[in-house]
């Protein structure tokens, strides 16, 4: 039996093939998202079995963030040499270890140890979000489908789970060794498996090398760079209601702790169910398009969540703001991936300027509201959306020549790196 698709007749078991993928990239952005949750939810409880104070704690998070930056430049000659799979079984494997060194470490009070275990979790989690979206990239190609938004979704739903399972285990006396090393385990485990399922790499061409070379003319490309600069300003966006969107409702409208994570919590539902129908929109307009008026939701948000009279005009800005703040990330991914031969490079690399706002963004929402307010603070946001509005238009699909010399710019001037 032959499946027709884009023009081509299709064996019925490749596309088989692909729809396997499909589902075994669904579990294994699930898995990421049950894995970060995990920690998160449950901070302050080792917060307090470490004995930790307000800055102490601060370096002990910076660690993971730490360690996924200082994976991310490694990742795309992994993935290039390596393929998808095998670089998610070992972000994987990376991940349970740095867990269940997290888990002793919080057991035995050992903070040291705490901090290596994040880091280690962090390099892990760097490789493996690369290796899935360059596989998504790749799956949703062959499958003609707009499925990365889907596929993030799928990582927010994860979240959600690892949160409310942590909250759980919180509730009824679950030590947090226990449930991080229940987590490293099963994650883990379930991502090893399910990366089985992933598309077969090609065979290499004779002669042909992959290395990190690619990697580094992917830094010389204008649209990878504008692409890393866009979704960097959506994860700004989005970091920056994920570290204080909550403390904006207890301290800048005096709500109860209560009201202020329902209001993240419309915040995170609003992005699950941005990113589960945007696949439509991206199809029907394009991305430029999309992105811009999204970009524009999170700024009519933010400005309800600054200055709404009432809190439930707040918690309607929190509404906007993650329907706003859902599709640039996993779109720019996309984009990023359009050549399969490059995506490995050019995800990598925008990957790797994207994270930085996690870094940057919670300490510079900090200062200012030690000096404006937490309110006015999050008008640093603008900045952000601004530089979307600017760079959306990269993400357009390189499909012309023009396009794709566009793309590559100057760096397809340099040598090929494949043997002489």
């Amino acid at each position: 039996m032959i499946h027709k698709h884009a023009g081509t007749a299709r064996p019925a078991a490749d596309l088989a093939t692909e729809e396997r993928a499909r589902v075994a990239l669904a579990v294994v952005f699930f898995g990421c998202g049950i894995a970060l949750a995990s920690w998160i939810s449950r901070i302050p409880g080792a917060r307090d079995a470490l004995g930790l104070g307000p800055a102490e704690l601060g370096l002990l998070l910076l660690c993971l963030s730490a360690g996924s930056v200082a994976g991310l430049p490694s990742s795309g000659p992994i993935v290039q040499r390596l393929g998808p799979a095998v670089a998610v079984r070992a972000g994987g494997l990376l991940l349970g270890v740095g867990m269940t060194a997290l888990a002793v470490a919080v057991r035995a009070d050992l903070v040291i140890l705490a901090g290596a275990g994040l880091i280690v979790t962090g390099f892990g989690m760097a490789t493996w979000d690369v290796a899935q979206n360059v596989e998504a990239a790749d799956v949703e190609q062959r499958l003609g489908r707009t499925l990365m938004p889907r596929f993030h979704a799928g990582f927010s739903i994860g979240t959600v789970v690892g949160a409310l399972a942590g909250a759980g285990c919180a509730r009824f006396g679950v030590g947090v060794s226990a449930q991080l090393l229940g987590t490293a385990v099963l994650v883990a485990t379930t991502v090893i498996v399910a990366a089985r399922w992933f598309l077969p790499v090609p065979a290499r061409a004779d002669g042909e090398v992959r290395t990190s070379a690619q990697t580094l003319r992917a830094w010389r490309e204008r649209r990878t760079l504008l692409i890393g600069l866009l979704v960097l300003s959506f994860a700004f966006t989005e970091g920056v209601a994920n570290d204080w969107l909550t403390v904006a409702f207890v301290d800048g409208h005096g709500t109860s702790d209560a009201l202020g994570a329902l209001g993240f919590g419309v915040f995170v539902t609003a992005m699950t169910v941005s990113r589960l129908v945007g696949g439509g929109a991206l199809e029907r307009w394009g991305r430029p398009v999309v992105l811009r008026v999204t970009a524009g939701l999170a700024a009519a948000g933010l400005l309800l969540v600054v200055f709404g009279p009432s809190l439930p005009w707040a918690v309607t800005g929190a509404l906007l703001w993650g329907a706003g703040a859902a599709l640039g990330f996993p779109v720019g991914m996309s984009a990023a991936g359009d050549d399969p031969a490059r995506a490995a490079g050019r995800v990598s690399v925008v990957a790797s300027i994207g994270y930085t706002a996690f870094l940057a963004g919670p300490p510079l929402v900090g200062f200012l509201a030690q000096q404006a307010g937490i309110l006015r603070s999050l008008l640093v946001v603008f900045g952000a959306l601004a530089l979307a509005l600017l760079t959306a238009g990269a993400t357009a699909t390189a499909g012309s020549e023009q396009q794709r010399q566009q793309s590559r710019g100057d760096a397809d001037h340099q040598p090929d790196d494949r043997g002489e």
